[in-house]
């Protein structure tokens, strides 16, 4: 009983973590939705395009050839001139040869010919047949279409009753059309244009003129066409993409920055007001105490004289504390100011030279220029104050400190400080700009997060790389004041 107990608040706890939704991430959804929509508004974009240049030029085709079939048939009835026939569709049914007694059919049949040897050598054509209004086919240039009657053929129907050009364009032969038996198979595309030919009235048809083109040039320039049509939409889909991309990414990247910010800043907010809670609370208790045992060290010089010195020391100490806390956890507002970055540095090793003579510490610095930086004269020296005396801490048994300056790419100053003490691991390293993480013994955790807000508000920036036994390199980076 109580082990199904014991494990009841286990499972719940995982239902809860798995439950929990994990945080919206922008950049990654509007990549993928945003590529889904481009791609499809491309891909319809291109298909709509295609299909315009494709109908665009086979009707264009089919006009222009209509005209031309036109214009030699006209051309040849005035031609012959024929007593009795004022259009071309009339002679070309052999079969109404005979109904015409007063003109001789030889005459027709050159006539008839001069026309017909015109369709045949048309550029392109891969057959041609003519069909009278009963739908058989009068001629052809495959013999062995002639004579046969059509049946169930929607658009030869449709050009015969509407009385208007009908174009088509395919890409397989239908075997199952009796009139599409090519001597000369196509080989990719061809185009299917039914030319009606009326009487000298113009009301009726008389005849059908069907010509199956494959024009070459026309494919060649369709195919071009296509394929400029579908990489510039290519070509527009990825400029429209990586411009949105970009501008998100930025985006992103601006409110995680943000969020990051708004979250320490709260974070600074609820420790400094717990801060200054506790950090009040202590200083009139350790005040006390520490007047207290300076009394009693005035009034008692025996044994306890030690004990005494440890109270005041630990107070002094705790004192230290609060004071770093406190400078740590205060808002930076002050606007920047032009610093002498060598004469900042040479008065902070000044200040540490007793202590470096102590840990018998050897020191580089040669600075080969005076930079003016953009910082602030006490901030600056309390940044170089925390980081020597971690650099000494760390060298306690000795070792070399070096401090350089180095030019950055964005025209800024970095000051290179090294030492080869102890250094951390990995983790302590990922962890070292943490609130309240020290690798030092009685230490408080506050004097990198200073370093790093400090450097930050005047426009810079620092880094810190470390290794374990090797010591620690800490860059800071400034701007140049102009």
């Amino acid at each position: 009983m109580n082990m199904q107990s014991s494990s009841l608040p286990l499972q719940e706890g995982k239902q809860q973590s798995g439950s929990r939704k994990r945080p919206f991430n922008l950049l990654r959804w509007f990549s993928l939705i945003s590529m889904a929509v481009i791609a499809t508004v491309a891909v319809a974009l291109g298909t709509v395009s295609t299909r315009f240049v494709i109908e665009e030029s086979v009707q264009r085709d089919a006009l222009l050839t209509a005209q031309f079939i036109q214009a030699i048939a006209s051309a040849e009835v005035r031609h012959v001139s024929i007593a009795n026939v004022r259009s071309m569709g009339e002679l070309l049914d052999p079969r109404q040869d005979r109904s015409v007694p007063d003109v001789d059919p030889q005459v027709r049949a050159a006539a008839r010919g001069e026309f017909l040897d015109h369709i045949e050598h048309l550029p392109d054509v891969i057959l041609a047949n003519i069909y009278a209004p009963d739908r058989q086919v009068i001629w052809s240039t495959n013999p062995a279409l002639i004579g046969t009657n059509i049946h169930a053929d929607e658009d030869l129907d449709r050009a015969f009753n509407d009385k208007i050009p009908v174009s088509a364009s395919y890409h397989n032969v239908d075997k199952a059309r009796e009139e599409q038996k090519f001597l000369t198979p196509p080989d990719y595309i061809f185009i299917e244009n039914y030319i009606p030919l009326f009487d000298a009235d113009g009301k009726n048809v008389t005849a059908m003129v069907e010509i199956y083109k494959e024009p070459k040039d026309l494919i060649n320039r369709m195919e071009r066409g296509l394929a400029l049509i579908w990489l510039a939409t290519a070509l527009g889909g990825g400029l429209i993409y990586l411009g949105l991309y970009w501008i998100v990414r930025r985006a992103a990247i601006l409110l995680a920055a943000q969020q990051k910010q708004l979250i320490a800043n709260e974070t600074f907010v609820a420790l400094g007001e717990m801060s200054s809670a506790v950090a009040h609370s202590l200083r009139n208790p350790l005040a006390t105490i520490r007047s207290s045992a300076e009394l009693a060290l005035e009034l008692d010089a025996g044994p306890a004289q030690k004990n005494v010195n440890d109270i005041i020391g630990q107070v002094d100490r705790m004192s230290k504390w609060v004071r770093e806390l406190l400078q740590s956890l205060r808002p930076l507002n002050d606007d920047p100011e032009p610093v002498n970055l060598v004469a900042t540095l040479h008065e902070c090793l000044v200040a540490f030279e007793q202590q470096i003579a102590r840990a018998g510490v050897r020191v580089v610095f040669q600075p080969p220029s005076i930079p003016m930086v953009l910082s602030q004269q006490v901030q600056l020296a309390q940044i170089l104050n925390s980081l020597l005396a971690n650099a000494l801490e760390a060298m306690d048994k000795g070792g070399t400190l070096t401090v350089e300056l180095e030019s950055t790419h964005n025209r800024g100053v970095c000051v290179v400080l090294s030492d080869t003490g102890k250094g951390m691991n990995e983790e302590q390293r990922m962890m070292a700009f943490r609130p309240f993480f020290t690798t030092k013994t009685g230490g408080l955790g506050v004097g990198l997060v200073l370093v790093k807000r400090i450097m930050e508000r005047f426009g810079g920036g620092v880094t810190l790389d470390s290794r374990e036994g090797e010591g620690t390199t800490v860059r800071l980076a400034f701007q140049l004041a102009h």
